[in-house]
């Protein structure tokens, strides 16, 4: 008869993996990609590397996990943002507005981590999951921008194709200052997988970049304001 986990057992693999990747999170947020590997990522859990092994086959599946999770909940925070937004000032171009603020305040205050996520260089798995998370980011701005071409905001165009520019002139605008370290290394964006940790997006020193790439925002939608 085949060995079948207790419920006990797999609680606490999985609470061990958790620990795992929350560990991995802190690295990457202090240290980037290249900073981390599977034996500092064993010290940081308090466990020996053939422990992370049992979990994980390499750094590359690892960190696909964490940039699979980072990435889903800086998507969330964003959409989140704009759905407040636009419940706010019953706007879709306030939503759009709202989710490029958020996402640009996060990152500046993890400059580390979302230099990370954005552009250094990593494992082709790791690449993947950086591709799907500029397509989730796409998806959902190409989602508001529709709703507000519908709702006669702004002018007629291709939701998907001005959500896709937007996006990438986000992340280019983003790439020096991220480079230089810009912002707070212990604030927003930095956590582990719930998110627990992060800071407050208020107090987010934007400067002159993101003011500009709000306005870059609203001349991309068409938008009168």
């Amino acid at each position: 008869m085949a060995y079948r986990r207790t419920p006990a057992v797999q609680e606490r693999l999985d609470a061990l993996r958790t620990t795992l990747v929350d560990s991995a999170i802190g690295l990457i947020s202090r240290h980037g990609y290249g900073g981390c590997s599977i034996s500092a990522v064993a010290a940081e859990a308090g466990v020996g590397t053939g422990t992370v092994y049992r979990h994980f086959t390499n750094k590359g599946e690892l960190f696909t996990e964490v940039f699979r999770i980072v990435c889903s909940r800086e998507v969330s925070a964003a959409v989140e943002a704009g759905n407040t937004a636009r419940n706010i000032e019953g706007s879709y171009v306030a939503a759009v507005s709202a989710s490029v603020r958020t996402f640009a305040e996060r990152a500046l205050r993890a400059p580390t981590l979302a230099y990370a996520l954005l552009v250094e260089p990593v494992d082709p798995q790791v690449d993947t999951q950086r591709l799907l998370f500029r397509e989730s980011f796409r998806d959902a701005f190409a989602a508001t921008i529709e709703a507000a071409i519908e709702s006669g905001e702004i002018p007629e165009q291709d939701a998907s194709l001005t959500a896709a520019c937007i996006v990438g002139a986000i992340g280019e605008a983003l790439v020096l200052p991220l480079a230089r370290g810009v912002g707070d290394s212990k604030g927003i964006g930095v956590g582990d997988s719930k998110g627990n940790g992060v800071g407050d997006p208020r107090g987010s020193p934007d400067g002159a970049i993101i003011p500009a790439l709000l306005t870059f925002t609203l001349r991309s939608l068409g938008s009168p304001e």
